[in-house]
């Protein structure tokens, strides 16, 4: 599951500052229960991009909600659910 940050507040508000170790708390909690498997920032703006490892929008959802910042309201992401890309397989089709 790929989720997509989006600022819902501006980047100067305190508020950013005061939960950024809390947040940077929970991103590490959820790579070590093997939920979150990456971490990014966008290179074009200060956004994260995470990659979870999850069964369902559902569970994915809920690993978002427990982030402060979404919590807070500063942020929030926008889902998109994933699956693997088949086409290697024609690589190795016989005929």
């Amino acid at each position: 599951m790929l989720a997509l940050g989006r600022d819902l507040v501006a980047q100067d508000d305190p508020r950013f500052a005061e939960l950024s170790p809390a947040e940077a708390r929970t991103v590490w909690e959820l790579c070590q229960r093997d939920v979150l498997r990456e971490v990014y920032y966008r290179a074009d703006r200060a956004n994260g991009v995470l990659v979870f490892e999850v069964p369902d929008v559902t569970a994915a959802r809920a690993a978002v909600d427990s982030l402060p910042l979404v919590a807070a309201g500063l942020i929030d992401f926008d889902l998109v659910p994933l699956k693997p890309y088949p086409g290697f397989a024609r690589l190795f089709r016989e005929g």
